[in-house]
């Protein structure tokens, strides 16, 4: 990773490059899920310990409250053929637009024009693409029994939406999600979450620790790569939040009584941010968020972060170098690389506190 003194406004993508041997990608989580391994960051003091996942609980106090994002993976990656010419399709489903609507990434895009009609299952579910929507993006109207409903529909006909560098084929689903997952409608796992078990959650709140659920549906807006010449002329898509009434009650009593809202994730962080106002008070909402964090950014509500180790010139990696500095997230990546670390979706966690 390349590290120098520019000002943010002239940040570019490669400024968070960096050299990842392919075989430290992990390809399947461990078992418990809580035993993998986690690089505790002190931003304060620059020091960094090597510690396993479930001692979080050390680095917790009574006073903290853990912010966890409860959003459900649907089963969003769709294979089907084009109705009229049996050509392959692959359908990621991004968001909900309305009942049976939805905001799609297809491949090959080029054939998916306006009129289009899709077919899936053997014909179980079919959909019609109805408009073209941001960055070529299709919406798409399913069609299916009515007797059912869609998201049982794709629990039968679609597959997890595992990112394409985990090449290994998941054999339990439900190690794509979290323990606590709730509401269905992301399109990829909230994977800082996934280092949780219930037990692990139980002995948290046995120390005093509050545990407060936010939600963000993760879609395509985590993921985009950037491709503006400077990062500050990058447009995020942007992702359905809610914050409740109680959530933001018990998240703004974490101040009165001196602890620290910890952060599960880059979602729980953005939700965060995106809730809160200058002074720091989280407001309860629900709405679209677009809310893009680099260095420069000046961090309102969170004041520490559980994440995974992300990929190099991606926005979350630029998140989490705003949350410490591009100085200190370079040697804390370098030092889990030497120590053979495993990255991205089911890789190890770091604690930047």
């Amino acid at each position: 990773m390349i590290v120098n003194d520019k000002p943010s406004t002239e940040l570019t993508s490669h400024d968070f490059y960096y050299d990842l041997p392919k075989e430290l990608i992990a390809q399947e989580p461990v078992e418990p899920r809580d035993s993998s391994r986690l690089l505790v960051a002190h931003r304060d003091t620059g020091r960094l310990e090597h510690r396993v996942f479930r001692d979080i609980l050390d680095y917790l106090t009574p006073k903290d409250t853990l912010v966890i994002n409860d959003s459900k993976v649907i089963p969003a990656r769709l294979y089907g053929i084009k109705a009229d010419t049996g050509i392959a399709m692959e359908i990621l489903l991004l968001r909900q637009r309305g009942l049976d609507e939805w905001e799609v990434l297809a491949r090959p895009g080029r054939r998916a024009k306006v009129g289009t009609i899709l077919s899936f299952g053997d014909g179980e579910m079919t959909a019609e693409v109805i408009a073209v929507g941001e960055e070529g993006n299709r919406i798409l109207r399913f069609s299916y029994d009515h007797s059912t409903d869609i998201y049982t529909m794709l629990d039968r006909i679609g597959k997890m939406p595992l990112p394409p560098y985990i090449t290994a084929e998941l054999k339990d689903n439900g190690r794509y999600q979290t323990v606590y997952a709730d509401e269905r409608g992301s399109a990829a796992a909230p994977t800082a979450g996934l280092h949780f078990t219930t037990g692990l959650l139980d002995a948290v709140r046995a120390k005093g620790c509050d545990v407060v659920r936010v939600m963000l549906h993760v879609g395509l807006g985590t993921f985009r790569p950037v491709k503006a010449e400077k990062i500050a002329d990058h447009v995020m898509h942007s992702e359905y939040f809610r914050v409740t009434p109680e959530a933001a009650e018990r998240i703004n009593a974490t101040r009165g009584r001196g602890g620290r809202i910890v952060a599960v994730g880059t979602t729980s962080c953005r939700v965060l941010e995106s809730a809160a106002d200058r002074e720091g008070i989280v407001h309860p909402m629900h709405d679209d968020t677009g809310i893009f964090i680099y260095p420069g950014y000046r961090f309102k509500a969170v004041d520490a972060l559980i994440t995974n180790f992300h990929l190099p010139e991606s926005t979350l990696l630029m998140l989490v170098s705003a949350f410490s500095s591009r100085e200190f997230i370079r040697k804390a990546y370098e030092e889990a690389i030497r120590e053979r670390y495993r990255f991205f979706s089911f890789g190890d966690a770091m604690f930047l506190c």
